[in-house]
């Protein structure tokens, strides 16, 4: 294993960066995705051993070989056992076996009952360790469909080395997701409701990465999963799931997981290059399935997003996918550069050559708002077990999937969609112990246009790293 492992973009036009560098930028110079130079691979012996391992001790073994020595095992295992010590579960990602073949991934033990949180918890002590072996501060802009923004204002709200804007689609999240956004009271934590899409905070976002001049001056990061820390450690709990099933050494899982963006899903990707055995990585998503789309007919092609009950997923550009067409491509960056491209100017692509690698790497499926619905209450009827909207998506498409011993990944609590489930199955979901004051507390956030000059002005304002501006 090297020492150092450094970075490239899938666009190709910058140069190299190390692991930390890596943390701070989010999105490449260039516009496109960082992704490591090589796969680490571990041994069929490192992942058998993890049957034995806490959580935070299997993210160490998973997440070290990304870092290199730029980042010590003793300060990274520091971190995420930190990180780790804010999730309500011992297990942090507990596993619960629904019915012979199908267990669920709980990820929504966090602090904000979202799987966010499994990465930006880490995230957030990663970056303020780089930045304060640095001495330096950043602005965090993000964009969110719905549970992002709540899990990084909740990770750094504390910090002292940065600043976080977070821009969400104003009446597109539930109120759940929007008051875990805007009832921190920390002058450093920051929501926008933007209005239009998450596609267009989204585009925001990138605008203003791609706005050097900008960029510099207040030292934006992401926390999107175009950082990517964030799929890192999102790989973590594939790896978890496997020991804790004997997935690692008794044949390999199945994994059905509910994306918009492809980063849950990339992570799984990811886990399988480092040498963990997976049959299928099932792509599950709602109606806006551009994803299952792409997959069947190898053409990419946006269309208008609609409103469903799993909004985080209400969405048309899957930024992540970006990292893997540029590993089914055989790393072409010319390729990617085109693709991405054809996106901006046509609102589509084909796949060409990349279809078949598509279509072998991945199953996927596309639930509808009956197909939910359906599946949420039969869950419950039949195993006493609530689905949120999401999870429904995943466990459609597992059921849907020739596959043997699958794993869905359940994203959110139901109690963050309250109103859904109520239409859904006649009661309400109440949230978890801890969570009572989440409804009554004061809000805090503004609302402002699909404006990128608007937006800007507004980060400017409250960035303690842009010059002149001190808090």
């Amino acid at each position: 294993m090297r020492d150092n492992l450094n970075y490239i973009s899938t666009r190709g036009e910058v140069e190299k960066l190390g692991f930390e560098d890596v943390v701070l930028a989010g999105l490449a110079r260039d516009g496109g995705l960082y992704v490591p130079e090589i796969w680490p691979v571990l041994s069929s012996e490192t992942i058998k051993s993890f049957a034995g391992k806490s959580f935070a001790e299997i993210a160490v073994e998973v997440i070290h070989p990304f870092t290199g020595d730029e980042i010590s095992r003793d300060d990274l295992f520091r971190m995420a056992s930190e990180a780790y010590a804010t999730f309500a579960s011992d297990e942090v990602t507990p596993l619960h076996a629904v019915k012979p073949g199908l267990t669920i991934l709980e990820l929504f033990h966090g602090p904000t009952l979202a799987f966010k949180d499994v990465a930006m918890q880490l995230l957030a002590r990663l970056m303020d360790h780089v930045l304060a072996k640095r001495s330096r501060r950043a602005t965090i802009v993000g964009a969110t469909s719905g549970d992002t923004g709540g899990a990084a204002i909740e990770a750094f709200r504390s910090s002292k080395r940065v600043d976080v804007v977070i821009l969400f689609p104003e009446g597109r999240v539930s109120d759940v997701q929007r008051r875990m956004m805007t009832t921190p009271s920390e002058t450093n934590v920051h929501a926008l409701a933007i209005r239009g899409t998450f596609d267009d905070c989204q585009a925001l976002v990138k605008a203003m990465f791609n706005d050097h001049a900008f960029r510099d001056r207040v030292e934006l990061s992401g926390v999107n999963s175009i950082n990517w820390a964030r799929i890192v450690a999102q790989v973590t709990y594939y790896f978890y799931a496997a020991s804790r099933l004997g997935g690692s050494s008794n044949g390999a899982l199945s994994f059905a997981v509910p994306t918009g963006n492809f980063g849950d899903i990339f992570a799984g990707y990811v886990a399988k290059r480092m040498g963990l055995p997976i049959e299928k990585l099932i792509i599950a998503s709602n109606e806006n399935d551009i994803l299952p789309r792409a997959v069947a007919t190898g053409v990419y092609a946006m269309r208008d997003v609609i409103a469903t009950s799993s909004p985080s997923m209400d969405i048309q550009i899957s930024s992540n996918f970006e990292r893997y067409l540029f590993e089914a491509s055989g790393r072409d960056a010319d390729l990617v550069r085109s693709l991405m491209t054809s996106l901006a100017a046509k609102g589509s692509f084909e796949l060409g050559r990349v279809a078949p690698i598509l279509q072998a790497d991945f199953a996927a499926v596309s639930a509808t708002e009956q197909d939910v619905a359906d599946c949420i209450r039969e869950t419950e009827t039949r195993y006493g077990y609530l689905l949120d909207p999401h999870t429904a998506c995943a466990f459609v498409a597992a059921e849907r999937t020739s596959a043997g011993d699958t794993v869905v990944l359940s994203t959110a609590h139901p109690a963050k969609f309250p109103d859904a489930i109520e239409r859904i199955t006649g009661k309400r979901p109440p949230l978890p112990p801890g969570f009572e004051h989440l409804m009554t507390d004061e809000e805090h956030f503004e609302v402002l246009p699909n404006s990128l000059a608007a937006v800007e002005e507004f980060v400017l304002n409250h960035s303690r790293a842009a010059p002149g501006v001190s808090r």
